[in-house]
Parts: structure tokens; sequence; C-alpha cells
């Protein structure tokens, strides 16, 4: 049985903040985590990354508990470790320590080798005009295939 490529998109992130640097981070998994993720039962809303000790954790990622899972079953919303190497680790705290700056998780993956990885972003909010501009020109997208279709 061959499940259905998995790509959930945080797309509050786009909306929310103005992405600048994207990384491709692994992410520490218990095995339910991992077989609920493949089944897409996840969620990255109202997430964002933090340090602690040098290391680089997401918090509040949702992953639904595994239907088949017994007493050994993981807690939906626990910190969860992300993998990356010390130069990346050291440029997002670097661009961290800038005013306004934040690390968004954007997607969640799961690659050919079945790992699960998440595409993290430095990331600046948006202001509320940003996000009307943004919108207009969602709109205007949208308008201009609309008349190129007809």
């Amino acid at each position: 049985m061959k499940l259905a490529p998995v790509n959930i998109k945080n797309k509050r992130a786009t909306f929310d903040y103005e992405l600048t640097d994207t990384y491709t981070a692994g992410i520490v998994l218990t095995g339910t985590e991992i077989k609920s993720i493949r089944l897409g039962k996840a969620s990255l809303v109202d997430t964002f990354c933090f340090f602690a000790n040098g290391e680089l954790w997401v918090k509040n990622m949702h992953i639904a508990e595994y239907f088949y899972g017994s007493y050994n079953n993981h807690v939906a919303r626990r910190d969860r470790k992300l993998l990356l190497n010390k130069k990346e680790l050291k440029k997002l705290v670097r661009g961290t320590k800038e005013t306004g700056f934040t690390i968004v998780p954007v997607r969640m993956f799961v690659n050919e080798k079945g790992l699960a990885k998440v595409v993290i972003a430095l990331a600046k909010g948006k202001k509320e005009y940003d996000k009307r501009d943004s919108l207009r020109e969602k709109d205007d997208r949208r308008e201009m295939d609309r008349m190129f279709k007809h």
C-alpha cells in the first residue's frame, strides 16, 4: 500500500510573516508520531521555534495520536527537537538576535527515505498594511488568471 506524499503547510506563516531565509531541518520523533505524520495527521498552525541550550526546538506542533497506538502513544502537542548543522544554527541564532525576527515552520514533508522534515524560515512579522497588500496581490493574480482563461 503506497501512501500519498505528505505535504503539510503552514498557510498563516506566509500571510503573517515576510520570509527571508529557509532551511530544511530533520525532526526528532517517536514511533507513533512518524506513523501519524505519514497518514497526514499533523498541523503547523500556531507553531514557532525557539532555542534552548544551543538546540532548536519547535513548540506547539500538533501531531494527532496514532489510532492504533497503545499505552505508548505520544502526547499530541509536545516540544520536538529540530536537527540542523552547527553552521545553520549559528546563522539562525544571529538572525533571531535582530529585533522583529523569529523562526517559523513553513512546511512539513516526508522525504524519499521516509524521514520527516520541516522547512523552517527566518521571518519578520508583517504590519497590518502589508497583510492588506498581500491580499490585494492575491486577488489581482486570481483576476488575471480568470481573464486569460476566458
